[in-house]
Order: C-alpha cells, then structure tokens, then sequence
C-alpha cells in the first residue's frame, strides 16, 4: 500500500467552513507541543501522534459524526484528533492514561478552541478500567487506538457503554482485517466474531505511515462499526458465547468436536452440543457465525465448566 493517501476536499473545505487550520494540530503543532511538555513518543504506550489536519479531518467526516453527538475518544495524546471532533459534536470526552498527556490537554483545547472548551472532559485513567463517563451517555467512539491494546478496548467501550451507536477506530492494518473478517476468512477469529456481536463491522478505509509522528512500521486502517438495531437473538450470555468463541479458536486448526472438548467436558459432550445446535462436529470455528456460536452456548451441556 502506497505510503500516503489521496485526500478528497470536502464541501465544507472548500467553502472554508469546518475548523481552521489554525485550530488544528499540524507537524510543527505537534513537535512543539511535544518538545514543551518533554514527552517522547514511546513503542510502549503504543504512542504514533496523528500529524496531519487533513487526516483528522477525514476521520471526523467518515464517522459521521453529528451535531448532536456525544463523543468519547480514547487516547487522545496531543489533540489532534480531539479538536477536530469538539468542532463537529456537542460534547467530546477524552480518556487518556498517560499523565504528562492528560495533564495538558485542557489546556490545548482552551487555547486552540476556547469557544469548545466547556464541551470537553477529560477522563484520566486506563481506558480498560472505566466504568463510567462524565456527562450525557455517549452516542459514538472515535479513536486512533494504540496497536497493543486496541482489541480489547475497543470491547469493552462497546460493552461498557450500549449507548455508544456508531464507532470509528484507526488500529494496524492487521487488525482491521481481523475486526472486519467474514466466515471463512483466514483472519477471521476472536475479533471477528466479538465485534459482531455488538456491531455490523466494515473496513472503512486505509491511513499511510506518513500521517504519524513518529512513522509506525507498519500501516494502519479505519474500522466502522455500528451497533446491531438488534442483539444476537439467544438465550445465552454474552460470556457463555464468548466462552465458545475463545474455546474454538485456541485450537483453531481443530474440529469443534476436539477444541471445545475442554468447554463441554469431553469430546463427546462436544459433539452432542454442536448436533443439538445443528452445526457439524467436523466444522472448524473460523467457518461459524455469531449466532451459530450462540446456538451452540445455548446447549452447553449440563455440568460442564462455566
């Protein structure tokens, strides 16, 4: 994939409207921004700054984000991306974990979009361990998630918070692909089917390296995710599903009847679960939906482990 990426003006700016330039980070912003607060982009935090306003732009625009919308953005590092959606939403709350980064951020906003400011909280913790959000409930999430944690974040906004409908999220281009797959798929697996459980899942596009500071290694993707209108329609619980799902896909190359014997208590109990289900004892999980998977939690046999 090329390195860079076409960039499509939209009406808003060619018309001039939407947030200036001036409001929003670029190169020079950032390394500025950066070098005062003396933080260095660490492979640890998982920390690639978006360095382009024509990419934030695009961001906000993809995700659709309205008027109305409340936004919680997870990592909001300098702000590049937070300004971009304070001009588009009603309000926007940043969780961010790292200190140094959370310490300065209001400030950033109250000096590049003062008018926005009252519209803006920040949430200073781990973004896996929030529970709740100050606040109107939120409507979307929009977020360029660290590559080393993104899927698991990305599950818990989305269970945590049933009030979230529309989610955009730039992750590693691996993990798009994962996130986005269908039945059948080689990379479809865990992700796949958990983000299916809440959303109808879909790449959304692709993010050149040359965006970030500093470049990854690697390029990134947008994932659009919005919430089923619907649940999954089971009797079982989400963890029961999920339990099924982690079972067939630890021993992927398997059948079911032999990777879920662990979950059914044997190979046996297995195969009688998977046929009550409807579904073959020789099929392999990558080739399951959601809802087969939910069928076959449903009749988890009795006395199996939890």
């Amino acid at each position: 994939m090329s390195t860079t990426e076409p960039h499509e003006t939209s009406d808003d700016e060619q018309r001039g409207s939407g947030p200036s330039q001036d409001a929003l980070l670029g190169p020079a912003d950032i390394r500025e921004l950066a070098a005062a607060l003396g933080v260095r982009p660490t492979k640890q935090k998982g920390q690639n700054f978006v360095i382009d306003a024509n990419t934030v732009r695009r961001i906000v625009r993809t995700a659709g984000v309205r008027p109305q919308d409340v936004v919680v953005e997870v990592g909001p590092g300098l702000g590049s991306l937070t300004l971009a959606l304070l001009d588009a939403a009603a309000h926007v709350t940043a969780v961010e974990i790292d200190d140094v980064l959370a310490a300065a951020l209001p400030a950033t906003i109250e000096a590049r979009m003062p008018q926005k400011a009252g519209s803006f909280a920040l949430v200073h913790s781990d973004a896996m361990l929030v529970e709740e959000l100050p606040g109107p409930a939120p409507t979307a999430l929009v977020a360029n998630l660290p590559y080393n944690v993104a899927v698991p974040v990305l599950l818990h906004m989305l269970e945590r918070f049933p009030t979230i409908e529309r989610t955009l999220v730039m992750v590693q281009s691996e993990v798009a692909d994962r996130l986005a797959a269908r039945p059948g798929n080689k990379v479809y697996g865990v992700p796949s089917v958990k983000a299916n459980w809440y959303a109808e899942v879909k790449r959304a596009g692709a993010i050149g390296r040359n965006v970030f500071w500093p470049a990854p290694n690697v390029d990134s993707g947008l994932v659009s995710l919005v919430r089923r209108t619907e649940p999954v329609k089971t009797t079982a619980a989400r963890a029961d599903v999920f339990a099924v799902v982690d079972a067939a896909f630890a021993q992927r190359r398997k059948t079911l009847r032999a990777a879920l014997a662990g979950w059914a208590g044997s190979a046996a109990a297995a195969e009688v679960a998977l046929v009550a289900a409807g579904i073959s004892p020789q099929a392999r999980g990558e080739a399951l939906t959601v809802e087969e998977f939910a069928r076959i939690a449903e009749n988890k046999p009795q006395g199996a482990r939890a």
